[in-house]
């Protein structure tokens, strides 16, 4: 009876080992023939560090290390496939679920898995397997300078291989978008997405409260109608509409309320120090040849009305009153009211039909900083000296670091005559006010013909 003892051991080792060979089992040797039929159908170099097969809790294969069309195209750290066991023997193989774990999308890549997309429909109407679910972990966006991420995504799919829905949500939670087929058209989504305490990851690093976008997405455009934030204090509603089939296109239109400026503008153009309660409605528009590039080639329009603020690093009052001919720097500028229109175009930003309210101080004009924030411009600065009221024309120069108000020489000259007529004080802010009125009649503003 001992052999028969010996013989049942025997089973029992090659069933265990049997149990245990799928933990153990590697199918790389089978890479250079999977890499050379996945290149011939993508048109692409494939490279795929190890395949690996596991038997137990359930059948999966564990690839590593994908790379799909080089150093500019798709790269995946590591992908889980699980097949539906008893769907292997069916003419449509089943895949119950592939997780990609670690992914880094550029513009390229995106560019590159549309393309197989159409490949693929091209090729295959019928598709012999069919995916139910997709989840992806640790997605990372890189447009250049621009990157969105990491961000886990999932999508389900139905008999037919067309998306039911998809979610997208940040790893830290602050990001969630829900994507779902649009009733209405066999090719377009709808897309719901919100966040709380959210920086924005292209352009400026805008924080925003709350934030609520719904639109509708298709293979070449998306179009948000609805556009709803709360930011610094202040709300934002509006809508907005992106195309991507030719670069990049951008357009929309903003009504900003009550936001609080300081840091905002610091954001928009650093350099640039002004407090107070905005209030505008924007239009803005934008074409690019790729994400990193649409900050550049930002237009925008629009009114604007600050309350309750200031202008820091510039006097005008004391610019106005103490007519020093090297200029006037530092100090602030309070305002009960600012007001203009804005137009933002090739990095400059152009402000006309400035009006400025702050008790005895009524300012108008118009300055531009170029995209080097270097301005110019010139402003009249309406002042009371000794109860009487004066305007003086100002010069604007300098940069947005170090403002510069300076005196026009028909101010200069009109409040010397002044001076030696009449005395200083009343004498001095008679002949300027005359100097910049005569200079307005007969002359041209230095700051025009400085640019000829």
């Amino acid at each position: 009876m001992k052999w028969l003892k010996r013989i049942l051991i025997a089973l029992l080792l090659l069933l265990a080992i049997a149990v245990a060979l799928p933990f153990f089992i590697s199918i790389n040797d089978y890479i250079p023939q999977i890499e050379k039929e996945v290149s011939a159908r993508l048109n692409e170099p494939v490279s795929i560090k190890s395949i690996r097969f596991t038997l137990l809790p359930s059948p999966y294969v564990t690839v590593d290390g994908i790379a799909v069309g080089g150093a500019d195209g798709i790269m995946l750290g590591k992908l889980l496939v699980t097949p539906d066991l008893f769907s292997l023997l069916q003419p449509v193989k089943v895949i119950k679920s592939i997780e990609i774990d670690s992914v880094t999308l550029t513009q390229k890549a995106i560019d590159k898995i549309l393309a197989y997309a159409k490949l693929d429909a091209a090729k295959s109407p019928q598709q012999p397997v069919r995916v139910e679910s997709i989840r992806l972990k640790g997605v990372l966006v890189n447009f250049g300078k621009v990157s969105f991420g990491p961000f886990d995504a999932r999508v389900n799919l139905d008999s037919r291989g067309e998306p039911e829905d998809a979610s997208v949500s940040s790893q830290d939670g602050k990001l969630r978008v829900l994507i779902k087929p649009d009733p209405s058209g066999k090719s377009s989504y709808l897309i719901d997405a919100s966040a709380k305490a959210w920086t924005l990851p292209a352009g400026p690093a805008l924080v925003f409260d709350e934030l609520s976008v719904k639109g509708v997405v298709t293979r070449n455009d998306a179009n948000f109608g609805v556009v709803s934030a709360k930011l610094y204090g202040g709300t934002a509603i509006g809508k907005t509409s992106v195309s991507w089939q030719k670069g990049l296109q951008l357009n929309g239109n903003l009504d900003i309320s009550h936001m609080e400026l300081q840091q905002v503008a610091a954001m928009l153009s650093p350099g640039i120090h002004v407090s107070g309660k905005l209030s505008a409605q924007p239009s803005f528009s934008a074409s690019a040849a790729s994400a990193d590039q649409l900050v550049g080639a930002l237009r925008l329009k629009t009114f604007f009305n600050v309350q309750n603020g200031a202008l820091h690093g510039i006097d005008i009052q004391k610019a106005a009153t103490s007519l020093v001919r090297q200029g006037t720097t530092g100090g602030e500028t309070r305002f009960e009211q600012l007001s203009g229109h804005l137009v933002l175009a090739q990095r400059s930003y152009r402000f006309t039909q400035i009006r400025i309210a702050s008790g005895s101080l009524a300012v108008d004009g118009q300055v531009t900083i170029s995209p080097k924030k270097e301005l110019s411009g010139r402003i009249n600065a309406e002042v009371r000296v000794l109860g009487v009221s004066t305007g003086v024309p100002l010069n604007v120069t300098g940069t947005i670091d170090t403002p510069v108000l300076y005196p026009t020489g028909g101010t200069m000259a009109g409040a010397a005559v002044g001076t030696v007529l009449m005395g200083p004080g009343f004498g001095t802010s008679v002949g300027a006010k005359v100097g910049g009125w005569a200079e307005g009649l007969f002359g041209k503003p230095e700051a025009k013909k400085s640019k000829k």
